[in-house]
């Protein structure tokens, strides 16, 4: 069995992808970026690296006999004036440099890439963790109606257009009104904002409208930053007055499975996967 390498930021992705390891007894090992540092973590083995170390992330990659390495967790582009590199770091500065003005998909590219010219494979977390990966149809909840459909459609094309264009992976939609775009806030604040509008412009818990939409950027590494929805999201939603969340079929994580579907049962929310060619 294949040793796989984790390299974490925060949130529960990664220590979903630690447990799964644990569970099926697959030799594993955790990098924690430095300054991103999941509490959740420390239980498991691993280690904490700087994100300019590069030489030395290889190195201990070889040392502990990893094959494979999945990226997983939240991590806030840095201030590459403030990163102490090595020397292997300060040599991939420039191509990191050059890659980060061309958005954080083109960013993520250069640090796989180098990792696959040294031998490693590159894996995404739904195959690490087999469970993750959201299907299609209804997940969660009761079905959504027709207008609802509309509202997702509609979000699906404008997440698919913000996405092309390297800004973020989420929409929401209202009677067909666009009440946010997700840019570098993230989804939470995002939702955040929407709980702040008139209440004429949303939903709320006894009449819910509108709908979350989350999907890949059509430009992404899809082995690396899928959408990922769990508890938490659905709380958010539930808070926001929307009737659900719209995800990309196969393009998006769900975390706490159980969880989410108490929750949309408790709170009369769905989560629905759509087509991946609605645009």
């Amino acid at each position: 069995m294949s040793k796989l390498a984790i390299i974490a930021g925060l949130g529960d992705l990664p220590v979903s992808i630690a447990q799964a390891a644990k569970e099926s007894g697959r030799p594993f090992h955790i990098f924690r970026l430095s300054g991103f540092e999941e509490k959740a973590l420390v239980e498991f083995p691993g280690e904490t690296i700087g994100m300019g170390q590069v030489g030395r992330l290889v190195r201990r990659l070889k040392q502990e006999k990893c094959d494979e390495v999945v990226f997983a967790g939240i991590v806030k582009r840095p201030n590459f004036t403030d990163i102490k590199l090595d020397l292997r770091g300060a040599r991939l500065l420039p191509r990191v440099l050059k890659a980060a003005r061309q958005g954080d998909d083109a960013l993520l590219r250069v640090v796989v890439t180098h990792l696959e010219k040294e031998g490693f494979r590159v894996v995404a977390a739904e195959d690490a963790a087999k469970d993750l990966l959201a299907g299609g149809g209804l997940l969660f909840g009761n079905a959504p109606g027709d207008a609802i459909i509309q509202d997702m459609k509609k979000a699906a094309s404008i997440a698919a257009e913000i996405g092309r264009l390297d800004i973020g992976q989420g929409c929401v939609v209202v009677d067909g009104l666009v009440l946010a775009v997700e840019a570098q806030e993230g989804t939470d604040a995002m939702l955040d904002r929407v709980c702040e509008l008139e209440a004429s412009l949303r939903g709320n818990r006894q009449m819910r409208k509108g709908v979350l939409v989350k999907r890949p950027k059509p430009i992404q590494e899809r082995r690396i930053d899928l959408p990922v929805i769990g508890p938490g999201t659905i709380r958010r939603v539930s808070e926001a007055g929307l009737a659900g969340i719209g995800l990309e079929e196969d393009g998006a994580l769900l975390l706490g499975r159980d969880a989410i579907d108490e929750l949309c049962e408790t709170h009369g929310v769905f989560v629905y996967g759509f087509p991946a060619d609605w645009s």
